[in-house]
This record gives C-alpha cells, sequence and structure tokens, in this order.
C-alpha cells in the first residue's frame, strides 16, 4: 500500500476468527466494556470502541473508562499481544524487538451505517507498527499520507480475517473508514457488522 503499510489478506482462518469474535463479545461486557465514544466538540463516534491495557478517549489514555463507567481498564492479554508480533512478523518478515511489547487494544465495532474520519493514531510515544484485525462485513478502508487528511489516499477493501499493519514511513498516515458492507460477513462466523481490534504499543510507562 505504501512504505511500511502490507495488507495480508486471509490472515486469520476461519477458527481464529471464531475465537477472536468470543473474545470480543466477552471484552465488551461491563464494566469498562463497549462504549460510544464522544469527542471534545460534543459529537460521537459512529463506532463504538473497549479497551484493553490502556482506555483511549479524545485524545489521550486512562488507567480507567474516564468517559465510560469509570471502571479500571480490562488488562490487555498475553496471547493478544503476541498474535501481534505475529502479525508484525508475518507483514515485514523479521519479528519486532522484544521491547516493542503490545500493550493496548481498541476493538471498534461499526454497524451497516458506521464511518470513521480520516485521523491518526498519534497519542503513542512508541513508534512501533499498528496491527489491525478485521472481523465480520468487509470495509472500505481509505489510506493516506502523513501530512493532511486529504489526497494523495489509496482505498481497499478490508474483509474478515484480513491483516493490515502500518509502521515506519507510514506510522502516522491518516487513515479512516468510509463505508462498512453490511451483509459481507462469512456466514458461519454468526457477526452481523464489523469488528476492527488495533493493536499498539504505548511506550508510556507505567
Amino acid at each position: 500500500m505504501a512504505p511500511g503499510a502490507v495488507h495480508l489478506p486471509d490472515w486469520l482462518g476461519p477458527r481464529r476468527q471464531r475465537e477472536l469474535l468470543a473474545a470480543c463479545r466477552e471484552w465488551a461486557r461491563p464494566p469498562a466494556g463497549l462504549r460510544t465514544v464522544r469527542t471534545p466538540g460534543g459529537g460521537t463516534m459512529t463506532a463504538r470502541q473497549v479497551c484493553l491495557g490502556l482506555h483511549w478517549y479524545p485524545y489521550a489514555y486512562a488507567r480507567t473508562a474516564v468517559d465510560g463507567d469509570g471502571a479500571p481498564v480490562k488488562p490487555m492479554p498475553g496471547w493478544l499481544a503476541e498474535l501481534g508480533r505475529r502479525a508484525v512478523t508475518a507483514a515485514y518478515g523479521t519479528p519486532p524487538p522484544p521491547s516493542e511489547a503490545y500493550d493496548i487494544a481498541l476493538v471498534n465495532f461499526y454497524d451497516g451505517d458506521s464511518r470513521m474520519g480520516m485521523h491518526r493514531d498519534a497519542e503513542e510515544r512508541s513508534g512501533a507498527p499498528v496491527v489491525s484485525l478485521s472481523l465480520g462485513d468487509s470495509c472500505l478502508f481509505r489510506f493516506g499520507n502523513t501530512a493532511s487528511r486529504g489526497r494523495p489516499y489509496r482505498d481497499v477493501e478490508l474483509r474478515s480475517g484480513d491483516l493490515f499493519v502500518f509502521g515506519g514511513p507510514s506510522r502516522l498516515a491518516y487513515h479512516g473508514v468510509p463505508r462498512v458492507l453490511p451483509g459481507t460477513a462469512p456466514p458461519g462466523l454468526g457477526l452481523t457488522g464489523r469488528l476492527n481490534i488495533t493493536l499498539r504499543v504505548g511506550g508510556l510507562g507505567a
């Protein structure tokens, strides 16, 4: 897609997708469960979100769901952190250094009308690659440049099981989801809508 940005279709097999979906459903339960994200300007994001490891809110991280029920954030599972390392290895051909331990996960749920505007993942202090995993309905994913939300950008369809990794020169590229394609999820998955699991290295210390 761009220097440092790699799309690997069908990286997750059907069984792994079902396992991740079951985990997402557990994470979505309260406390610190799935919530609607409100922006500082008073708007709301149409994709709902649950966080692991650290709680993201516009535009910072916290140990508790400060814009939700205030409960401590759920821990980042070790197996999910390891999946992030495996994803980077698959994308780049070499494993990330041991210092790059994935410690944050943002799980976004999109229904058929949800969107995500062009934005950068810029609240982390680490430059480690961002790992994005897709489950359920396909979406139109727009991957842009590091200077602005406008052109040049490229659009790609992300389907259930796809892996997208962006790091290096593309780590701070603007990206978004202009459209979800309802009814495109694998029939055997049991999911209506789209789940995106984004793994990050915070580099935020204790």
